[in-house]
């Protein structure tokens, strides 16, 4: 008598692996892409994005300056959202996954669109004036613009690409703690002791390799001592 042989699982294995390669790539570059966007558009919206020339009562023309964050606070805001919603994806499963995804997203489309919209916005400079000048409808002349709009929109699109993969590939992204390391580990089925009254569970327990009779016995042995 010879064990039925198992049904062959090789087909599936090939693409599991591929699954979870194809989750860890998308993975790290999310991490990284949210990591390096979140930082560029912090450090690039601190730097001079603007520049222009006021003219001072008795000095005569003066250059002022005004800063990302001077200009508008939106993207290093922004920044800071997307570093707390790419932790926060690691926490949640499911639908609240989702949502931290697109908030991740949001955050890098809106720090790239006010970026941009930054780059052309004289108010800040005009206030510069202003408050060189003594006079408060003073205004620019000259308005110089830097590339550091555009790093900090390049940095917010970078956010942007780590959103849309957390919402495309997210879903097989582990979660925080061991739960994700319990739920895939093997699980060693349970084999409940053969039932010598039934021939058909005591076949099975020989064709395993087992003797059906000693685990007979052992129960029998245990019997009086529960009942004692």
């Amino acid at each position: 008598m010879s064990a039925v042989p198992p049904t062959p699982r090789a087909p599936a294995e090939p693409a599991a692996r591929a699954a979870r390669s194809g989750g860890r790539r998308s993975l790290a570059a999310a991490l990284l892409l949210g990591a390096l966007g979140s930082t560029v558009v912090l450090i690039a919206s601190g730097q001079t994005w603007t520049s222009g020339t006021a003219t001072v009562a008795g000095i005569g023309a003066r250059t002022v300056d005004a800063d990302g964050q001077s200009v508008t606070g939106v993207p290093a805001a922004l920044a800071i959202v997307a570093l707390a919603a790419l932790v926060a994806v690691f926490a949640v499963r499911r639908a609240g996954r989702v949502l931290v995804s697109a908030l991740l997203a949001l955050s890098g489309a809106g720090a790239a669109l006010a970026s941009v919209l930054g780059a052309n916005d004289r108010a800040a400079l005009d206030e510069q004036a202003a408050q060189v000048s003594g006079d408060l409808a003073a205004t620019v002349t000259g308005l110089t613009r830097t590339a550091w709009p555009y790093v900090t929109a390049g940095g917010a699109l970078l956010i942007l690409v780590a959103g849309l993969l957390a919402l495309r590939f997210g879903g097989s992204w582990p979660g925080m703690g061991g739960r994700y390391e319990r739920e895939q580990s093997p699980r060693t089925p349970t084999r409940r002791p053969a039932d010598p009254e039934r021939p058909e569970e005591l076949w099975k327990a020989l064709d395993r390799g087992e003797d059906p009779t000693r685990e007979a016995g052992a129960r029998e042995r245990e019997a009086p001592t529960r009942e004692g």
